[in-house]
């Protein structure tokens, strides 16, 4: 197998899933800011839809999105599972994931993308600069909501670190770079934060 990874809160989810299994996959780093993902010969061997990470596999085919890979590595060396042991569990990962993905890591990605990251970004998609603000709030917004409910609790999910948890502290921690930082009147999901950044895993970049 081979890894395709750049910089981005996207690759980082695979490789702090890796690093949280013990996996290590031979890379190739893809020049994102030079634009090596949007033209040949990536965008036509690699992924068509122009976007970093991708896996490839042993029979020479590719995996191109974050959870696809993720779950494919967790059967694939299933020790330490990270999605679930069980239908049940494997489920509420999912859930949360998905939950997660929707209320916080795609607005707050593209409230980015239109904003301080227009210049890279406009002439590859389509941005809403007018949105940009809106965005971030919606994020925000998802936090607020996501706090509450992971009160006493270790992590997203329940009691184990999982697929869920990886996602969030990898976008967050992306936030908090681009000018997205946690609202303090999260504590929940601050406390929870400080704990995923002292994890071995959250050197993995």
């Amino acid at each position: 197998m081979k890894f395709y990874t750049s910089v981005g809160p996207n690759p980082r989810v695979v490789k702090l899933f890796m690093a949280e299994k013990g996996i290590e996959i031979p890379e190739v780093t893809v020049d994102l800011r030079g634009g090596e993902n949007r033209r040949a010969p990536y965008n036509v061997e690699v992924n068509p839809a122009g976007q970093t990470p991708a896996l490839e596999l042993d029979d020479g085919g590719f995996l191109c999105e974050v959870t696809a890979i993720c779950e494919y590595l967790d059967e694939r060396f299933p020790d330490r599972t990270l999605i679930g042991s069980t239908p049940e569990e494997r489920a509420n990962t999912r859930m949360w994931t998905r939950r997660i993905d929707l209320k916080i890591c795609e607005p707050l990605t593209n409230g980015f993308r239109f904003a301080e990251g227009l210049p890279l970004f406009e002439q590859r998609l389509r941005c809403l600069p007018e949105a940009a603000e809106g965005l971030k709030a919606t994020a925000q917004d998802g936090i607020k909501w996501l706090d509450p409910l992971i009160a006493g609790r270790g992590y997203v999910a329940g009691d184990t670190l999982s697929l869920a948890d990886i996602m969030l502290f990898a976008f967050l921690d992306f936030g908090a770079s681009v000018g997205q930082p946690i609202d303090p009147a999260n504590t929940n999901i601050l406390g929870w934060y400080e704990r995923m950044k002292s994890r071995p895993s959250a050197t993995a970049s």
